[in-house]
């Protein structure tokens, strides 16, 4: 059994701190790009290891590094000087039991359905190169998934929370409203990378928001900076019918834009994501797993995509402890914030880590012994169902960046 300790937090609820940042990378956005890429081959090896062996099998495929390409985006429609190149890097079992499975083509084919779901003017057969560096495991963690009880393949910790700040919720809402299709249909022109930042001051919301537009939409300098100023007033409507507790919600738009400096002074691509000429991506520098990376919480450094679903407590802790966070935050009540932390041991069962803590941030006049009993008990549960968690992670059900 896992030792679970209780305890309450003396600090400020987020909400009521004057100062607070949260950033959201879009899915055209290079290091969502890896992230999402990476953590499909992933699902993909899992269904080919069922189909296959009957069991998934040692793989990790978070090393993922997106070199980028060259263009010559200008009003009209520019052109690809060179592709983008996207290495895959890490472990993968190949064989197993007399039967072998083509890894390279697993991960190509993933990563081409990917992006053409993803990226509307990225070819994923003209604009990307790729490069598969995914090599057999090392035999005594590739031996841990033939032991009866499958243990953590590391030595691991993760932290998670809940609920989230109004702040937390706006800038997913931002970047979700501008990659979405409706917003797509009425400004084709705005591309997938998208990148919000959040800095709320006291009750004053300020976005800086980066959006890539798509050279073959905009004619001219003047047709740019109308339909920068259109995108503008329709996120800063959108977010203002959803807001509650903000008193004002500002927005900025392409703030490097300089009108005076021609084709330079706009955020111009061909493909919609400056991965395309301007910008490199790596798997674990994007978004968290609740997708947000919220610089005043507490953040975990392991990056969960592409990680095998099934042992690595890199990946199963992330998203168990804000699942976790989450739940106590809904059945138990008197609860401001939530914070959960797992700790792993290499092979130690992983329904079983060497520590799961919570901290609370009690409402007022709550006391600890009111809650303690309740929130051990959720936290025990989550951890007593820990395999349907990591079979819902292996049939990618739950996000990742």
């Amino acid at each position: 059994m896992a030792e679970i300790i209780i305890e309450a937090f003396g600090q400020t609820p987020l909400e009521d701190q004057r100062i607070e940042i949260v950033e959201r990378k879009g899915g055209g956005h290079p290091d969502s790009i890896c992230d999402g890429i990476m953590e499909q081959v992933s699902l993909a090896l899992c269904r080919e290891y069922l189909s296959t062996f009957g069991r998934i099998l040692h793989h990790n495929i978070d090393k993922g590094l997106l070199v980028a390409g060259r263009t010559e985006p200008r009003p009209g429609g520019g052109r690809v000087l060179e592709p983008m190149c996207l290495v895959f890097g890490d472990r993968a079992t190949a064989e197993y039991g007399g039967k072998k499975i083509d890894i390279r083509a697993v991960a190509e084919k993933s990563a081409k359905e990917w992006l053409r779901s993803h990226l509307r003017f990225v070819d994923p057969e003209k604009h990307m190169r790729y490069q598969v560096e995914l090599k057999e495991g090392s035999p005594e963690l590739t031996d841990l998934f033939e032991r009866g009880t499958i243990g953590a393949n590391d030595t691991s910790a993760a932290v998670g929370y809940a609920p989230l700040t109004e702040t937390e919720r706006m800038v997913l809402a931002a970047e979700h409203y501008l990659n979405s299709p409706a917003f797509k249909e009425m400004f084709p022109e705005a591309g997938e990378d998208v990148k919000v930042m959040g800095y709320r001051r006291d009750r004053e919301l300020i976005l800086t928001i980066a959006v890539a537009f798509v050279d073959r939409f905009v004619q001219n300098s003047a047709a740019y900076f109308d339909r920068k100023r259109d995108i503008s007033l329709s996120i800063q409507q959108y977010l203002q019918s959803r807001q509650k507790t903000l008193d004002r919600i500002s927005v900025v738009l392409n703030a490097l834009d300089d009108p005076d400096r021609g084709e330079r002074g706009m955020y111009l691509t061909v493909l919609g994501t400056s991965a395309e000429g301007g910008d490199c991506g790596q798997v674990g520098r994007g978004n968290k797993v609740n997708g947000v990376i919220a610089l005043n919480r507490p953040l975990g450094t392991e990056a969960a995509a592409g990680k095998n679903p099934v042992s690595h407590v890199g990946k199963i802790y992330t998203l168990l402890t804000h699942r976790m966070a989450s739940q106590v935050y809904v059945k138990v009540p008197g609860l401001r914030e939530v914070y959960v932390w797992l700790c792993s041991q290499i092979g130690r069962p992983i329904d079983q880590p060497m520590i799961a803590s919570a901290h609370l941030i009690l409402q007022q006049g709550v006391e600890l012994a009111d809650v303690e009993e309740a929130v051990t008990q959720s936290l025990s549960e989550e951890l007593a169902a820990i395999e349907q968690f990591t079979a819902r992670l292996a049939r990618g059900e739950l996000p990742v960046w």
